[in-house]
């Protein structure tokens, strides 16, 4: 019978099946980090076991971690309490693979999985945390788990889980000028709507996705969970083998060559069947940006500000203080953030640097640029991305999510404006009364040096 990837990855690690459709689900690889694991850790020590397999477990310190002064002793309070519980957590319990602050491989755990080889091909992947979708870029079955889930998944390496619905979206021809991943997730959501993918594993397909990097990729599947879906999904190819070949924990030698076999076999059969599908056109996608208070009120940077559908819109609108007909271009910024477990990955740098070279930073703009990993800060310095920054008027922080949930003192003051690389717009996302636009790093180097929304291919142009 023709399988779509998804069926192949789940079914392969299915240990039984339960009555009402739930499945006990292996699981390959799971993630954690300080927010949301002290409770099921506290539920082990109440039952007085252990972790199954803490091999299996990648822990590191993200949403918590200051963007400065690392070094530093952490002032007294939830932040520091959260990051002191995951060191004494992890050391009592015997995981090996963790990251605390300070330590180099430090990083968001969405972006020091892949770098280190720990994300592969065909893996169930899941982690406290609902961007884990990030990691179906690589064609792994990726999804965020409750609380009591991750106390499930330490003491048996498994999980209940009802099987999703599958969807598939394919994207065909090659994107324009200034378009990027970012662009593209913006733009399917809004779409099919912030609700338009809810009980669905989304699979990505067509030549456009294909074109894409596996930065690009990971940017894609990470919003896959703003519209609603479970996870997304992207069958691995050579772009994905070659990303994963000789990385620390990535199979080697004959192993390698075995794995690399399997992999080979992960696609979406030609006859597979789909509950629902969706078609676009690349060229239909024009750099986006979100005008609203949830990720599905997006809109080509060129275009204005629809009427509201709904009392949420009007909602929306009133909390942003936008009004149905402005157009977008040329609405004030006053912070822009480059980081996040979508947009904080060494690529994203290169293309925020390039864009803003020969230029400077607006003196109106409060500008936070944030690694997503040691690694990523690392390769900013090595290949000259911050010397070009600097000259910029920009300035470097260390690595964390930052911004992107005001979990630290990275908070956008109430009623400011921020175009934001990252991936929600929610009514006080980035602080209490902060107002998000979301958009790609081109939208925001562009921002950031104008001080106003801005086409970047209008303004780079020139």
């Amino acid at each position: 019978m023709p399988q779509t990837l998804f069926d192949k990855v789940w079914d392969a690690h299915v240990v039984r099946q339960l009555d009402g459709g739930r499945s006990v689900l292996y699981i390959d690889r799971h993630y954690i980090h300080e927010v949301t694991s002290p409770v099921a850790f506290g539920g082990l020590r109440k039952r007085g076991i252990g972790i199954f397999r803490p091999d299996q477990t990648t822990a590191t310190a993200d949403h918590n971690t200051p963007t400065l002064d690392q070094d530093k002793p952490l002032e007294p309070g939830e932040s520091k309490t959260q990051l002191d519980q995951l060191d004494k957590n992890c050391k009592e319990f015997g995981i090996a693979n963790y990251f605390g602050l300070n330590n180099p491989r430090n990083g968001i755990v969405h972006i020091i999985g892949p770098e280190y080889g720990f994300t592969q091909p065909g893996m169930t992947i899941v982690c406290g945390d609902s961007h884990t979708s990030t990691h179906g870029a690589f064609g792994a079955v990726a999804f965020g788990i409750g609380t009591s889930e991750v106390e499930m998944v330490f003491a048996s390496q498994c999980i209940m889980q009802p099987k999703p619905k599958k969807m598939r979206i394919t994207v065909e021809g090659k994107l324009g000028e200034g378009v990027t991943a970012k662009d593209v997730a913006l733009y399917i959501i809004s779409q099919i709507t912030a609700a338009g993918g809810t009980g669905h594993f989304i699979e990505f397909a067509g030549s456009a996705i294909r074109s894409l990097s596996m930065e690009g990729r990971m940017t894609l599947c990470n919003m896959s969970i703003e519209c609603g879906a479970r996870g997304g999904i992207v069958a691995p190819d050579e772009t994905t083998f070659e990303y994963v070949r000789g990385r620390e924990h990535a199979p080697k030698g004959e192993a390698w060559d075995k794995t690399l076999a399997y992999w080979k076999t992960l696609y979406s059969d030609p006859d597979a069947v789909f509950d629902k599908e969706y078609r676009f056109d690349a060229a239909d996608i024009q750099p986006m940006i979100t005008y609203g208070t949830n990720p599905g009120m997006g809109l080509p940077i060129t275009g204005t500000i629809p009427q509201p559908a709904s009392e949420s819109d009007v909602k929306a609108l009133e909390y942003m203080d936008f009004k149905a007909g402005e157009r977008m271009i040329g609405k004030p910024v006053d912070y822009v953030f480059l980081g996040s477990c979508t947009n904080g990955r060494i690529e994203d740098f290169r293309l925020f640097a390039q864009a803003v070279k020969g230029h400077k930073k607006a003196d109106n703009v409060v500008a936070w640029l944030v690694p997503g990993s040691h690694i990523v800060e690392r390769l900013v310095r090595e290949e000259g991305l911050l010397d070009i920054l600097h000259e910029a008027g920009f300035e470097l922080r260390q690595p964390g999510c930052s911004a992107c949930l005001a979990m630290n003192a990275d908070k956008v003051p109430a009623g400011k404006y921020a175009v934001s690389t990252s991936n929600r717009n929610f009514e006080g996302r980035q602080g209490p009364g902060a107002r998000t636009l979301l958009a790609s790093p081109l939208v925001a180097a562009a921002a950031a040096v104008t001080g106003k929304v801005t086409d970047p291919r209008e303004f780079f142009k020139k």
